[in-house]
């Protein structure tokens, strides 16, 4: 039954399809880790139970070999038994010669005891021999399983990390094209610009606003001009300024001045 059972597992471990584990697999790496260590494991108690199953096997043979030559031996005993009974009988001594064909009959009798035991293993040595061949033809296989195993955790592991890197270089060039020197200069013009036209926002204002003091200058003196004016003619004056009033006829005194 544990010979059964030992076979059953690796027939089942051999024709295991790693690529259907694989796509059931939530982290195919670890799984893989995984896979190695209990094919590494399952092929350690294999080889184990193979190693005991080819023990058992050449126990069988070597029993089978000591009933063969257990045998011959006993055949041969019992020719020379039969020999020596003849020669007795021939020689007129027929109590010796009954003697030695009763051990030749001895040993006829263990020889065919010798050969049903070597027949009877013969079946059993079959059997064990085919099993361990099947187990090493397992073995076989479970070791060629471990190697693609390792074969594909290699490979996984290889593409896990050029992934990584791939995905390092397109982080990387997707910073650079955020942090673009060209849009950080266009980001501080427009904020110059901004700053500059302020500066013409505030001269502007200020410009307005000195306009608007002369004018309310020129406004204070056209007014007062009307006050003053306005106090000549109550005063009986012309409302004319002096400057703006006829000048004097020459006489001809001042000709002779002249």
């Amino acid at each position: 039954m544990a010979k059964q059972s030992i076979f059953g597992r690796i027939a089942q471990l051999a024709k295991a399809n790693i690529n259907a584990l694989l796509d059931s697999a939530e982290d195919p790496q670890k799984m893989l880790d995984q896979m190695v260590r209990d094919y590494k494991a399952n092929i350690s108690e294999a080889e184990t139970a193979v190693a005991q199953t080819i023990g058992n096997l050449r126990m069988l043979e070597e029993d089978y070999n000591e009933d063969v030559k257990a045998s011959q031996d006993w055949g041969s005993k019992a020719l020379a038994a039969s020999r020596k009974a003849d020669e007795f009988r021939a020689a007129g001594n027929d109590a010796d010669a009954q003697k030695f064909d009763n051990l030749a009959k001895v040993a006829l009798q263990r020889q065919m005891s010798a050969e049903s035991e070597a027949r009877a293993a013969q079946p059993n040595i079959a059997a064990q021999t085919e099993v361990v061949d099947k187990l090493k033809t397992g073995l076989q296989q479970m070791q060629g399983k471990l190697n693609e195993l390792a074969g594909k955790r290699n490979e996984l592991i290889a593409r896990s990390k050029t992934a990584a890197a791939q995905t390092q270089v397109h982080d990387a060039l997707k910073s650079i094209d955020i942090m673009d020197p060209t849009s950080e200069v266009s980001r501080f013009e427009e904020k110059i610009r901004r700053e500059e036209a302020k500066v013409r926002g505030q001269q502007e204002l200020a410009a307005s606003s000195l306009d608007a003091q002369f004018n309310s200058l020129e406004d204070l003196g056209e007014q007062t001009e009307i006050e003053a004016r306005l106090a000549a003619l109550k005063a009986g004056g012309s409302p004319t300024p002096a400057a703006l009033n006829a000048p004097a006829a020459i006489n001809e005194a001042d000709f002779d001045k002249l």
